[in-house]
């Protein structure tokens, strides 16, 4: 099956040329264009895309409010945050929000197609230019850090899986589990450090030295 892909990009010529990448090569289907944020929120619930490519600077509503609301009508939502921009307040708007990947528009095609790939795959992929800026942001003192409670070995290794890029049943296949029982534990991993999705509790485990950025599924 194709992987689906939903464009949302304020300018034309730039949406023309995602749509061209994306199907001159075969193996995906564009399954929408948005010209606003709140044009890609209600597209994708139409739509239902495997991959969301997100500009961040658009008119009505900006990508990453875009992506934080796609995110919480379908937290497996799979972004691309895919914009002009390094500035920390935009790439961690937009992994805050639940983008899985933050791309510079340089990327030449190649690397945009690996990368819509990777993320269907359920990785995370954030631009090697910009890595160091998200964990040296990332990389608070303990006075800094939200009060939660420790994790326990367990759910450490499962935060270690989600920061693979690992979904669900992988985990529960990794871990002989119920992928009821690793949802289960997810919720309760979320909670005990104050995140609301995989990519902020991945990033985490990331600062917290327990993963690596070149860490990819078996």
């Amino acid at each position: 099956m194709p992987i689906r892909i939903l464009i949302a990009d304020d300018h034309t010529l730039m949406r023309q040329g995602l749509h061209e990448i994306c199907t001159s090569i075969g193996g995906f289907d564009v399954v929408g264009e948005a010209r606003t944020g709140a044009e890609a929120v209600a597209l994708r619930a139409v739509t239902r895309p495997d991959v969301v490519l997100m500009d961040l600077a658009m008119p009505e509503m900006d990508g990453a409010e875009a992506i934080r609301r796609i995110v919480a009508e379908a937290p497996t939502a799979r972004i691309i945050a895919l914009t002009m921009y390094r500035d920390e307040s935009y790439m961690l708007a937009a992994i805050r929000g639940g983008a899985r990947a933050y791309l510079l528009k340089t990327v030449d095609a190649a690397e945009l197609i690996a990368a819509i790939e990777a993320v269907h795959r359920g990785e995370y992929l954030v631009d090697p230019i910009i890595a160091a800026r998200v964990l040296g942001e990332l990389h608070l003192t303990p006075k800094d850090l939200p009060k939660f409670q420790r994790l326990l070995e367990k759910e450490i290794e499962v935060l270690r899986l989600v920061a693979k890029g690992l979904d669900n049943r992988e985990i529960a296949d990794a871990l002989d589990w119920s992928v009821h029982t690793v949802s289960n534990r997810l919720r309760v991993i979320f909670e005990k450090l104050h995140v609301t999705n995989r990519t902020q509790a991945a990033l985490y485990a990331l600062r917290q030295g327990w993963a690596t950025l070149d860490e990819r599924p078996d």
